[in-house]
């Protein structure tokens, strides 16, 4: 990836990750150790990958992004922003009661939401809906999703995974955050999904895994989908859970608490400094 581009990404992606720590912070409430880790993606998603504009969020042959894991809407919210779609000052009003940007996603408030969504597993079967939709209309429209690694314990997502194969989504991505951390301590320890490649190859699905925070492996991951005919695309990302704030990074317990008075200010002096030697 050309450096000035990838500089521009990680500009993009440590002003989507102050924004959920100031979203989370005034809401005294949210998840931000999990919309931490999907800020790289959505970055090159919407800065690179994705054909949106904020101008007109509802254009008919937009690409859609369905955040299947709708609690890291944080991290939607902050690259919606950062993209133009609402004013950044905004965040500031997370989950507020008069506020349009709630704990989820809300498609009918939130210019840029293309799914209300919230309740674990259903996200990627809404996906595959748009994608089929997409396919019977001759519509070049591209879907993508983003499922935690907690979430493939819900077996409605196994059903969207067949039935993606089944009918040939091809210009379907799922993208699994696979921070090995979830509400109750690791996959693992709750119930593990493991392997997670192999489980979507044996449904059919083209299977690419990559360092969820390397720009380079999420480049060709993304154009190696688009490359791929006849089959969904899963796109397993390893990343760390609180990336970007040292305190929180693999740390479990940064899943739903926000932070407070010392750790705010401490999380917003790291990404400042990092942003700085960017």
């Amino acid at each position: 990836m050309d450096i000035k581009l990838k500089k521009e990404l990680m500009t993009v992606a440590t002003n989507i990750r102050k924004s959920i720590i100031v979203g989370t912070y005034n809401a005294k409430s949210g998840h931000p150790g999990g919309s931490l880790s999907i800020s790289d993606l959505l970055a090159y998603l919407y800065f690179v990958e994705m054909n949106v504009d904020a101008k007109n969020p509802k254009c008919e042959d937009r690409d859609r992004l369905v955040l299947s894991k709708g609690h890291a809407a944080p991290a939607l919210y902050g690259v919606l922003a950062e993209k133009g779609f609402f004013p950044k000052e905004d965040i500031a009003t997370l989950r507020k009661s008069d506020s349009y940007l709630q704990g989820h996603p809300n498609m009918t408030s939130v210019p840029g939401v293309d799914m209300s969504t919230g309740s674990l597993g259903q996200g990627i079967s809404a996906a595959c809906g748009m994608a089929l939709g997409s396919k019977i209309n001759g519509d070049k429209f591209r879907v993508y999703t983003i499922l935690g690694d907690g979430e493939l314990q819900e077996g409605q997502v196994w059903e969207a995974a067949m039935f993606a194969a089944a009918k040939k989504l091809d210009t379907l991505v799922a993208v699994v955050d696979n921070n090995n951390l979830q509400i109750d301590g690791t996959v693992e320890e709750v119930n593990s999904p493991y392997p997670i490649d192999e489980k979507f190859a044996a449904f059919g699905w083209n299977v690419i895994n990559i360092d969820g925070h390397d720009f380079d492996e999420i480049e060709a991951a993304f154009e190696k989908a688009r490359q791929t005919k006849g089959k969904p695309t899963a796109i397993i990302a390893k990343t760390v859970k609180g990336k970007g704030v040292s305190f929180m990074e693999n740390q479990v317990g940064w899943h739903g608490t926000a932070p407070k008075g010392e750790e705010y200010e401490q999380a917003i002096k790291e990404l400042d400094e990092f942003l700085a030697n960017i």
